[in-house]
């Protein structure tokens, strides 16, 4: 019977304790490096105005520990005397962990990005599940793909498979992914953003709501709500009032007597100034303008030139202007002219043939 030293020293030969203890070796000190490196660079993150490093940083945590585990399987793969069918096993979990590592940190990347994007899109606070959702099924899609692959599994049939029933879904919801794909121009190309005033060229017109992955809501000046969808808004001629700013230069057309143009044109270029500088919601250190543009049918057309902060204020001094400039042009003795229309009537239009005076014929008297 062999003595305790010799048990002992058997046991500390056998492959088992040496795998073991290799294992357990090497992964304690690989994770507790990650665990002093991770504090590190979080300290050194933290003392940087990017916030991407620490994004990246939260990312690799989880994947570099999966990391860890399963760089300890090739150890106990390449020390214990394993029979064939669990050497392959421990192959399988190897390439298991290395696909879920790469998942985790693809997935927690693009959730960081969302919720970044979030803070300047108002569009993804609505539709965040919806795409976080989608690309998390794609990311998940992809890792199982490529661990199929990786352990000897075809995966053609199933891309086949994919193939077809990603067209039969396509065609099922094509105006569907189409609205989507349009709410994803809008957003990436900002035609428009929410509180901003548009104009379709359906004529319809308002504030824009909010920009949904679907529709696009707007409120009109009547307080209604059109919802518009994003394939035909991306696809329309559309004026947005608040692009680049939302200050609006307009025109006020106004019809005088041939008299002294000169004094018509000082006269209306006073007034604009007087509204520009009192009228609430106008541009102050704008220069009105005030030019003839060519003769009407009973006088010259005036065009003058005003600005406005907002589409809005425009509507105001627009009605301020107008009052303004009528009650000067009454003062000034400038007229403006309205078109009348002189019926002449020559005798005996309404008379009938055979020499009648077109004198009203009253009833002849019967005898």
């Amino acid at each position: 019977m062999p003595s305790a030293p010799d048990t002992v020293a058997t046991v500390l030969q056998s492959p088992w304790f040496e795998g073991g203890a290799a294992f357990v070796l090497w992964v304690g000190v690989l994770l507790i490096a990650h665990h002093f490196a991770n504090r590190a660079l979080r300290r050194m993150a933290a003392a940087t105005a990017w916030t991407w490093d620490d994004l990246l940083i939260d990312a690799l945590r989880r994947p570099i520990t999966i990391a860890i585990l399963a760089s300890g399987l090739v150890i106990v793969g390449r020390i214990f005397p394993l029979e064939p069918e669990w050497d392959r096993a421990c192959d399988v979990m190897l390439a298991a962990a290395m696909v879920l590592a790469i998942v985790l940190f693809v997935d927690h990347m693009t959730s960081g990005l969302l919720d970044r994007l979030a803070v300047t899109q108002p569009v993804l606070q609505g539709a965040r599940g919806l795409v976080q959702g989608s690309v998390r099924g794609i990311v998940i899609g992809i890792g199982v793909l490529i661990f199929l692959d990786s352990i000897g599994i075809s995966i053609a049939p199933i891309l086949a498979s994919l193939g077809v029933g990603s067209l039969a879904v396509a065609l099922a919801l094509q105006d569907t992914l189409a609205n989507i794909f349009a709410g994803f121009h809008l957003i990436a190309d900002k035609p428009i953003e929410a509180g901003q005033f548009i104009r379709l060229q359906t004529g319809e017109e308002g504030h824009v709501v909010r920009v949904g992955w679907r529709t696009t809501w707007i409120t009109t000046p009547q307080k209604n709500t059109v919802v518009v969808p994003n394939s035909k808004l991306s696809g329309a001629v559309l004026t947005n009032f608040d692009m680049p700013s939302s200050e609006t230069v307009f025109q006020v057309e106004v019809t005088v007597a041939s008299a002294d143009l000169e004094k018509v044109e000082l006269v209306t270029l006073e007034v604009a100034r007087d509204c520009l500088a009192t009228v609430p919601g106008a541009t102050r250190e704008f220069e009105p303008v005030a030019r003839f543009t060519g003769f009407a049918d009973s006088g010259v057309k005036l065009i003058a030139g005003l600005s406005a902060m907002t589409l809005a204020d425009s509507h105001v001094l627009r009605s301020q202007f107008l009052k303004r400039l009528s009650a000067r042009f009454q003062k000034e003795g400038i007229v403006v002219p309205f078109p009348t229309r002189t019926l002449d009537v020559p005798p005996g239009a309404f008379g009938r043939a055979g020499g009648d005076t077109g004198e009203p014929r009253g009833r002849q008297p019967q005898a």
